[in-house]
């Protein structure tokens, strides 16, 4: 009993340690976290194009300038009207000057389609959270989008 005691003092006093890293300047905008620095990630809007098979989502330029050597990258995010739980992460092909990621119409081929990556969400403080890739993220380009928008944030894994 004595022990069980100890364990619930133990994980109370763990769940009321607050976070004291670093905070993000704007809210609603996704920042890398590279030790006690934070980046924020590039801003873009996706522009729709529907091709033959299916849509593409373009985002003009070859490479973002939010980048982070880390193959699991951590995001702190300041939620003010844009939910945390509301971000899905997509890998990015570069297409010549453009980055994209498409998606097939055909059901047959919607196996092949981009599938958003694996994310998780930690609450940190009131409107704080923290937000981690859970698969390794190869070198290349990603963006972090709120479902149903074409807004994207934009970085680079190298």
């Amino acid at each position: 009993m004595r022990v069980l005691l100890i364990a619930v003092v133990c994980l109370t006093a763990a769940w009321a340690q607050k976070y004291d890293g670093p905070k993000p300047a704007k809210p609603d905008l996704p920042y890398l976290r590279h030790a006690t620095q934070l980046i924020p990630l590039e801003v873009g809007e996706a522009k729709e194009e529907k091709r033959k098979e299916g849509t593409a989502y373009v985002s003009p330029g070859s490479s973002s300038s939010a980048r982070t050597p880390m193959a699991e990258p951590i995001f702190i995010f300041e939620s003010k009207s844009l939910p945390a739980e509301k971000l899905t992460l997509y890998k990015l092909e570069v297409k010549g000057n453009t980055r994209e990621v498409f998606f097939f119409d055909n059901p047959k081929k919607r196996k092949d389609s981009t599938r958003p990556m694996r994310l998780s969400v930690t609450r940190l403080a009131p409107g704080l959270s923290k937000l981690e890739a859970n698969e390794t993220l190869f070198p290349g380009e990603y963006a972090l989008t709120p479902e149903g928008s074409n807004q994207v944030f934009l970085f680079q894994v190298y």
